[in-house]
């Protein structure tokens, strides 16, 4: 059992972890350099800038938390515990949301209901008013409805799943007892909720506080906003690991509230009971039927369905006035597969490698340093950004003559470093899930044949992993062709990416042009949409 696990390759998880979570210790490792130039800095951004960022982040993580609680646990009630037509459609299509990056949404919506937009255009011709007649969508309140029409599967799949665990047996259970039906919504099944709610709801707002596209495309003044700012536009690297700190700490309360929700859901879904035989969906007839289908649609019609008709249709305007770049779109998509089929086999490779390892060590040290690299998920690609750069500042500042900065701003190198500090999280997920389902007999059985070490791992666990690694390959692929702030920074000269031209191309006001890059990145994050609906279809 030990042979796997000698000094070397010790030293070489050792190795790994601290590259992996460098980004994170960068950052942290800045405030040594406190000194009265690092106090006036944060003097100047507490009396500037700063109440801004921490006022807007707050009021953008608030309204994102009402909108993703509303949406998601009402469409989850509705589909887990009543029956109407469609439900069963409307199950998996609640989950497409996922699939449309929230920039692009953005660029949808804002192509709309701009003052020239089609939604203006036609209030204004059935009216005959003139100006304004809807608010700036490029605002705050934008932004919530953006991540909250975006976000909202997060919340509705853990409470679905929550619910149909034991909602169904209790409140049959309830039921019998003289409960109406809104006492027994209200008293039995939210409360078995609660730790979904409160993890879902988590999630969105790791993945609202990390966004770069929707507050710079809205010119919403949030943290991420502000560390590019700060590092971009004012060219101070102190301010931005500042301010790269204040957004860490953030997450961090967030994943802390997360795990500890998730925890106490796996505890409530491990203690429950079979669902009765008897207990079914309450069925819906008539207007409560209809208003149950148009609740559960509404969301997926503002969170799919309508961006993809707009940019559809802004795509064949665009075509109508110019041809399609379509030799520039095979180039951007080129880039796009192929940094995201690097950092996809060499985060599966890691993440085999690491889950092996605390196979067959099995000592707290090992798992200790597995979670540490699995945290890199939930930092923003805006803190990965800075603690990437940082050091390379800090290198080119003793030696100038060095050329340090072009070690990762000018190859390929600094980018899938960054992807792979964020996205082996999602490797490790599968692939450690796949190694759950494998039984220590199997080991044993191999060992008293004299298969050990390495051709264990590529002998008997390689072939039982092989559905876990295609899934963790599909999802770190989607993942590094959707992101935005790490690539738009560190890519390499002529390495544009689909992600990064819909954005400049969008800021730009090339709307149309941006639909077609943006169309492609949505079919691409349609892929583990579609995997994740059949994976629930198999388990009821």
């Amino acid at each position: 059992m030990m042979c796997l696990f000698r000094p070397l390759s010790r030293l070489s998880l050792w190795i790994v972890t601290l590259l992996l979570a460098m980004p994170v210790l960068t950052v942290l490792l800045s405030w040594l350099q406190w000194n009265g130039v690092s106090a006036q800095i944060l003097g100047e951004l507490s009396q500037s800038v700063l109440p801004d960022y921490v006022r807007t982040s707050v009021l953008l993580c608030a309204g994102v938390s009402l909108g993703v609680i509303s949406m998601g646990v009402v469409s989850a009630a509705l589909v887990a515990l009543f029956e109407f037509p469609l439900r069963r459609t409307l199950e998996w299509a609640l989950l497409l949301p996922l699939a449309m990056p929230a920039y692009v949404v953005a660029y949808a919506y804002t192509d709309f209901l701009q003052y020239s937009g089609l939604a203006q255009n036609t209030l204004r011709d059935w009216t005959g008013l003139e100006g304004r007649l809807l608010p700036e969508v490029r605002s705050v309140w934008g932004a919530m409805c953006v991540f909250s029409l975006v976000l909202y599967p997060y919340v509705y799949l853990l409470v679905r799943a929550a619910m149909a665990e034991r909602a169904h047996h209790l409140m049959e259970a309830a039921r019998l007892l003289g409960a109406p039906l809104q006492r027994r919504i209200l008293s039995v099944a939210l409360p078995l909720a609660r730790p979904a709610i409160a993890a879902g709801t988590a999630l969105a707002l790791m993945e609202t506080l990390a966004d770069f596209g929707v507050a710079s495309y809205f010119g919403v003044q949030t943290f991420t906003a502000g560390i590019y700012k700060a590092w971009l536009v004012m060219d101070n690297r102190i301010a931005a690991a500042q301010l790269a700190t204040g957004l860490l700490l953030a997450v961090t309360v967030l994943l802390s509230l997360e795990q500890r929700a998730q925890s106490r859901l796996r505890f409530a879904a491990g203690h429950s009971d079979a669902q009765s035989a008897e207990a079914r969906a309450h069925v819906l007839k008539g207007w409560p039927a209809l208003l149950a289908f148009g609740l559960c649609f509404v969301p997926v019609l503002l969170g799919f369905v309508l961006p993809v008709l707009l940019m559809c249709r802004a795509l064949l305007e665009s075509m109508q006035s110019m041809p399609v770049p379509w030799i520039r779109f095979m180039h951007w998509s080129l880039n796009s597969i192929l940094l995201g089929s690097v950092t996809a086999l060499l985060a599966v490779g890691l993440a085999l490698w690491l889950t092996s390892q605390a196979r067959f060590s099995g000592t707290a040290l090992t798992r200790g340093l597995l979670r540490t690299v699995g945290l890199g998920y939930a930092v923003p690609g805006a803190v990965i950004v800075v603690g990437l750069l940082l050091p390379l500042g800090w290198l080119q500042s003793s030696w100038p003559q060095s050329g340090a900065g072009n070690w990762l701003t000018a190859t390929v190198l600094g980018l899938v470093w960054a992807y792979l500090v964020r996205f082996v999280a999602v490797a490790i997920q599968s692939v450690g899930s796949g190694y759950a389902r494998i039984p220590s007999t199997l080991d044993e059985s191999a060992r008293l044949l004299g298969v050990s070490g390495w051709r264990l791992v590529t002998t008997v666990h390689v072939p039982l992993l092989r559905k876990p690694v295609a899934v963790a390959l599909l999802l770190v692929l989607v993942d590094v062709m959707k992101e935005l702030p790490a690539t738009l920074v560190l890519r390499p000269f002529n390495t544009d990416t689909l992600a990064v031209m819909a954005y400049q191309l969008a800021r730009d006001e090339r709307l149309g042009e941006a639909a077609l890059p943006s169309l492609a990145l949505v079919v691409a994050g349609l892929l583990p949409v579609i995997l994740l609906s059949r994976t629930l279809g198999r388990e009821k």
